[in-house]
């Protein structure tokens, strides 16, 4: 079975999120505190699997959950190989809807700079939220 790895927050855009013991996410909002929480896009919740972070690792690279402004890192199921629509249940409350796989970035990262390639662009899956709750690391995944 899938579980939260981390739940992470940044208050801007453009910033690494970093690990917070629990996040509270809104209905077609996104998470509270969030830089990215807005009512008005499709992205409103970002998710990123640990494998994909791993892959990083292998690069060499001293990453660890958030550094990809991922918002909730997942173990236990790749979510980039989500069909779009999908629907997933996070804990006992959450449940978000797969609405884009992959980000075109506008400006080479830091991580892209340091090795020249990055992840989220191809791996990163954003969400939005049809019914919020609170989350925690150590909460359940499952597709709906």
């Amino acid at each position: 079975m899938a579980e939260i790895k981390a739940v992470c927050i940044s208050q801007k855009k453009g910033a690494k999120k970093h690990p917070v013991e629990h996040v509270v996410l809104v209905a077609d909002y996104g998470i509270q505190g969030d830089g990215h929480a807005d009512s008005q896009t499709h992205r409103q919740v970002s998710l990123l699997a640990v494998s994909s972070i791993d892959k990083m690792k292998k690069l060499g690279l001293d990453v660890k959950p958030g550094d990809f402004a991922e918002n909730i890192t997942v173990e236990g199921m790749d979510v980039y190989q989500l069909p779009l629509g999908t629907r997933l249940r996070l804990g006992d409350e959450v449940e978000l809807e797969i609405t884009q796989i992959g980000k075109e970035c506008h400006d080479r990262c830091a991580i892209f700079k340091q090795v020249g390639t990055c992840i989220m662009p191809v791996e990163g899956v954003f969400a939005r939220v049809i019914r919020g709750g609170r989350l925690k690391a150590g909460n359940s995944v499952l597709r709906c």
